[in-house]
């Protein structure tokens, strides 16, 4: 670690391991304890909104149905229904404010504080938030869910590229933002469609196939991860953590990638981290974080200010 760089933090899915991830209130406290960058997740309804979720389908774990959004609607119960198969206002009867982990050891059940009668957001909500708070400086990390393997439950990845840089533009937010995506032909169209606006190429191991990486095949680049995502139009490399050692900085460096690993929860392995010399962390705790950077000195983001009690869901 040279002294004097900046490592950033970035919140993962707002604040994961201490709000309801992917809400207004959860990003919103990630604002307040202070983020480089905001990360969440979106996906397409049928009616073709834009709204914050992990998941293709409903999950059981963040979601809970409540009512129907009409009486004797066929369509529910909504919870484990395909996103892309439910309106906006079928998904916005959902809770989505409490955790209901599947089992007892669930990791962020004990730290995440629950915000109950929380609504799925859509994607002009979040860059509402973001304006009414003045978070401006603060760089919105938008994760466009997709999945190649299962194409009946995801949209087109260019058009859904297509709506998220319309969306975007529309808030002057293309500068600052990034694109991120496990499927790499959402990279190519966001660099066709955006290519001021940064693009992060996310990979783990179950994605280090060809119908993830747009047709590359990983042999042809020699494993080199960091040259693949190059050649897919990256302008950052964002593995999971435990693939980066100091071989893929090296060649991550010979691409001229930054690395932004996630999900870094761990104190001790975003020291090591910071050590090989990547330029960020996504991570569920920034609080975390926050302490470690101060305990070495690091430049820490500014906390937002709350200006109201409430942030309706």
């Amino acid at each position: 670690m040279v002294p004097g760089v900046h490592v950033e933090i970035h919140g993962h899915r707002g604040a994961r391991g201490l709000r309801p991830e992917n809400t207004l209130p959860g990003l919103l406290h990630a604002l307040q304890v202070g983020v480089d960058a905001l990360e969440f997740d979106l996906a397409v309804t049928a009616d073709r909104r834009l709204v914050l979720t992990h998941d293709l389908t409903v999950s059981p774990i963040t979601s809970a149905d409540r009512r129907p959004a009409y009486p004797g609607d066929p369509a529910y119960p909504y919870v484990g229904k395909p996103i892309n198969g439910l309106t906006l206002a079928q998904l916005r009867t959902l809770d989505c404010g409490v955790r209901r982990p599947r089992r007892p050891d669930d990791r962020f059940a004990p730290t995440q504080v629950p915000v109950p009668d929380t609504r799925m957001p859509t994607f002009g909500a979040v860059l509402g938030l973001v304006s009414v708070y003045g978070a401006d400086h603060v760089r919105l990390h938008v994760e466009l869910k997709t999945d190649p393997t299962r194409p009946t439950l995801s949209a087109d990845p260019k058009e859904f590229t297509a709506m998220v840089v319309d969306e975007l533009d529309r808030h002057g937010r293309l500068d600052g933002a990034a694109i991120l995506s496990f499927d790499w032909r959402v990279l190519e169209a966001a660099m066709e469609l955006a290519p001021q606006t940064p693009r992060f190429a996310l990979i783990e191991s179950d994605t280090m196939d060809p119908v993830w990486l747009n047709g590359r095949d990983l042999a042809d680049f020699g494993g080199d991860i960091a040259a693949a995502a190059a050649s897919a139009g990256a302008t950052t490399v964002s593995p999971e953590h435990v693939l980066v050692d100091g071989t893929f900085m090296a060649e991550a460096a010979r691409a001229g990638l930054p690395v932004v690993p996630w999900t870094v929860n761990d104190p001790a392995r975003a020291a090591e981290l910071i050590d090989l010399g990547v330029a960020g962390v996504v991570t569920d705790y920034p609080d975390r974080m926050r302490e470690l950077w101060t305990a070495r000195g690091m430049r820490v983001p500014e906390p937002i200010p709350s200006r109201y009690a409430h942030v309706p869901g």
